[in-house]
Order: C-alpha cells, then sequence, then structure tokens
C-alpha cells in the first residue's frame, strides 16, 4: 500500500507525531525530519516567535516552503505540524509524494498531552479545551481527506501504533544482524 518511498505523519498536536515518526523512521532506517523543528532551525528561533512577530500567516508561508522541500525528499519519514493541512497546495504535496498516516486523538488527550507545554502559540489561551476543539472540528476533515491510513493514538502506546502502521503500509521488518526480526 506505499505510495513512493515517502510516509507523512499528520495530525493534531498531542497526536504522537514525533514521537511515532522518531521510533517509525529509527525501525526502517529512514531519515526522519520534522517540519516544526527544521523550521525553527533555519529561522534561528522557536515558532511562538515566530507567530509573535509574523503572525500565523507569516508562519503558514514558511511552513509551505518546508513541506514543499521535505516532501521531494525520498526515503523519509516526515512529521508535520498540526496546522500543515491547512494550505490546499500542502495537502497536494502530501498526497502525491507519499503515503499519509493520520494520527488521530481526542481532545482530552491533545490537552492531557500539551498542558505543560508553552511552545504552541494557538494554545496561550483562556481556553484551550476550546480552542483544541474547533481546531478538530476545522481540520479533521482536511487529515481525512488526504489519509491513506487513519489510527487513534488514544489508548495505544508507540510500541502498537508502530506495529499497526508497519502491517498497514505493509513495509517488511527490519532484520537484525543475527537475523532475528525486531517488532
Amino acid at each position: 500500500m506505499l505510495k513512493g518511498d515517502n510516509i507523512f505523519l499528520v495530525g493534531p498536536m498531542g497526536a504522537g507525531k514525533s514521537s511515532i515518526g522518531r521510533k517509525l523512521a529509527r525501525h526502517l532506517a529512514r531519515p526522519f525530519w520534522d517540519s516544526d523543528k527544521l523550521l525553527e532551525r533555519r529561522t534561528g528561533v522557536d515558532i511562538p516567535t515566530i507567530f509573535e512577530f509574523e503572525g500565523e500567516s507569516g508562519f503558514r508561508e514558511r511552513e509551505s516552503r518546508i513541506i514543499d522541500e521535505l516532501t521531494r525528499k525520498t526515503g523519509i519519514v516526515l512529521a508535520t505540524g498540526g496546522g500543515a493541512i491547512l494550505d490546499d497546495q500542502n495537502r497536494r504535496w502530501l498526497k502525491e509524494r507519499g503515503a499519509v498516516v493520520y494520527l488521530c486523538a481526542t481532545v482530552d488527550t491533545q490537552l492531557r498531552r500539551t498542558a505543560r507545554d508553552r511552545h504552541r502559540p494557538l494554545l496561550q489561551t483562556e481556553n484551550p479545551r476550546a480552542t483544541l476543539t474547533l481546531l478538530l472540528e476545522q481540520r479533521d476533515p482536511l487529515y481525512r481527506e488526504i489519509a491513506d491510513v487513519i489510527v487513534a493514538t488514544d489508548r495505544h502506546g508507540v510500541a502498537f501504533v508502530l506495529q499497526y502502521l508497519l502491517d498497514r503500509l505493509a513495509l517488511p521488518a527490519r532484520t537484525t544482524m543475527a537475523g532475528q526480526l525486531e517488532p
């Protein structure tokens, strides 16, 4: 079922895109990219600072350039920012250039996983629950529109999700030097 040689993880903040993406890439011996981390490295500032000086529109323009660049690579695992799918062109690039995995999570799970994270500008509000609810209502149809595989991460650990993705994407298990299969 694997389209091309890339795996792109999409979903809301707190769904596990970076954690699962790192493990999946390591398991497959592929490079792992996190579009938000690359954007921060390139600009030399964190995402809240970009939002502060350029607003969300400035951030989204930078994000789109990074998504285009990263989706042109081959043989990678990419964790995108939660809002990357807002741009029509980003959705097209993701859909055309690899297998798209939608990691979904409930608002309760997102709140629990992001509660102490002060680097999420969209959650710096009086009512993060209302914000996450609105974002999920707006974005869930867009995630689903491009997804090849959808997996809920609420009640499953990284190991379960990893194995599920390997099975669904028809990816071979990596063999160790001793010839034993790794999970």
